[in-house]
C-alpha cells in the first residue's frame, strides 16, 4: 500500500554557490557515506550529487508527511546506488520500500520519492 508521494525540485544555481563556498553545507546534508562518494566529484557532478540527496530528502520528508524537522532529519535519507547505477534510498526512520527518481535538466533537479508499506 502506497503510504506516500513527495515531490521537490532544486534549482542548481543554489547549490553552485554553497559548493563554491566549501563542504560545510554538504557536510550537513549528506550522511558519511554519500560525503565519501560526494568528495572526489568534481565541481558540476558536485552540484548535481548534492542536489540530488537534499531533493530526494526533502522529497522524502513530504511522503513521510512531516516535512524536515523532529520526524525526519536530514542525515535520516540516504541514497547511494546498485550495482547498475540505479539510485536506492534508504532510511532510519522508515522501513518499507522506498521508490526513487532523480532527474538533472541543466539547472533543474526534480526528485520524487514514493513510500511504500510492505
Amino acid at each position: 500500500m502506497i503510504r506516500g508521494v513527495g515531490i521537490d525540485t532544486v534549482v542548481a544555481a543554489r547549490i553552485e554557490k554553497v559548493v563554491s563556498q566549501g563542504d560545510h553545507f554538504a557536510r550537513g546534508v549528506l550522511t558519511d557515506k554519500e560525503y565519501t562518494l560526494y568528495q572526489p566529484l568534481k565541481f558540476r557532478r558536485k552540484v548535481e550529487f548534492l542536489a540530488g540527496r537534499f531533493s530526494v530528502k526533502e522529497s522524502f520528508s513530504k511522503a513521510f508527511g512531516t516535512g524536515l524537522g523532529k520526524a525526519v532529519g536530514l542525515k535520516d535519507v540516504e541514497t547511494l546506488w546498485d550495482d547498475k547505477g540505479n539510485p536506492v534510498t534508504t532510511s532510519t526512520v522508515y522501513h518499507g520500500q522506498i521508490h526513487v527518481s532523480i532527474s538533472h535538466d541543466g539547472q533543474q533537479i526534480v526528485t520524487i520519492v514514493i513510500l511504500e508499506d510492505r
